[in-house]
């Protein structure tokens, strides 16, 4: 397990242990966090799923995807630290991880 804090736009924040494996995304869509929608279910083709990784994260995780690259070029307001969180997979290394919601997913 590793435990995971999703911080919405409004500043509410969800402190979840997940399993070792499963994607951000996944931790926040069984668990209600608001403001990620994940429409097309984790297949990196929708980019409803965007967070800003905190800074001190960045280097914990794999490099981008071409397709991540590229959908990440349509979000709204999109930052350095713009990740797709279905492509996050939770391990013990990401335990502590913050991850900020932006406003809007559209």
């Amino acid at each position: 397990m590793a435990k995971i804090t999703y911080i919405e736009f409004t500043g509410e924040e969800h402190v979840l242990d997940l399993e070792i494996g499963t994607s951000i995304m996944q931790g926040a869509v069984d668990n209600s966090v608001q403001g990620i929608t994940a429409d097309c279910g984790g297949a990196c083709s929708c980019a409803t799923c965007h967070v800003y990784v905190e800074p001190e994260w960045l280097n914990k995780l794999g490099d981008k995807s071409e397709m991540e690259e590229i959908l990440l070029e349509e979000v709204c307001q999109p930052q350095a630290n713009s990740r797709l969180s279905c492509q996050l997979k939770v391990s013990a290394d990401l335990d502590g991880m913050i991850v900020r919601l932006p406003e809007s997913q559209f």
